[in-house]
């Protein structure tokens, strides 16, 4: 069945800082870095960050300006096997939205710190969302081709 939309648009909601300026030595996942990054909010949204600080971990939305949108078949860190963007985490990819589980460290007005974002430095933000571990945790998940290949993400 063919959507009646033909196009989407989206309205950054902040900024990304973090330590990573260029694409090459950015972490393939933002879990295996302990490197602080900060996310500053639009002063517009400032009051969306009500009881953020009562969350431990969160979902940092963000678009991957820097991104080949071109690409629909890519190589993976873990092997020199082919596979459709669609069954990576590559950034490459039609619509170029990064997703991170991220620590919440804490909060300065319109400045949230968080650990374990992958994101580059200047990255548009599109949303944060809560991290519920009872809703968001399938622990049977897997990623088939990875599993086949004898090779762990971590």
């Amino acid at each position: 069945m063919k959507s009646s939309v033909e196009t989407v648009s989206l309205k950054p909601i902040g900024v990304i800082y973090s330590p990573y300026k260029e694409k090459r030595g950015t972490p393939y996942q933002g879990r295996h870095e302990e490197k602080e990054c900060t996310i500053e909010i639009f002063e517009d949204y400032e009051p969306g960050l009500l009881d953020i600080d009562r969350c431990t971990h969160l979902y940092v939305l963000y678009w991957q300006d820097r991104s080949n949108r071109s690409i629909l078949q890519t190589k993976t860190p873990w092997g020199p096997e082919i596979h459709g963007v669609f069954s990576t985490r590559s950034p490459n990819r039609p619509n170029p939205i990064g997703l991170c589980v991220v620590d919440f460290l804490g909060r300065d007005g319109r400045l949230v710190r968080v650990n374990g974002l992958d994101a580059l430095d200047g990255s548009p933000l599109l949303d944060l969302k809560p991290y519920s571990a009872s809703i968001d945790s399938f622990p049977d998940a897997r990623i088939g081709w990875l599993k086949d290949s004898g090779r762990r993400l971590l």
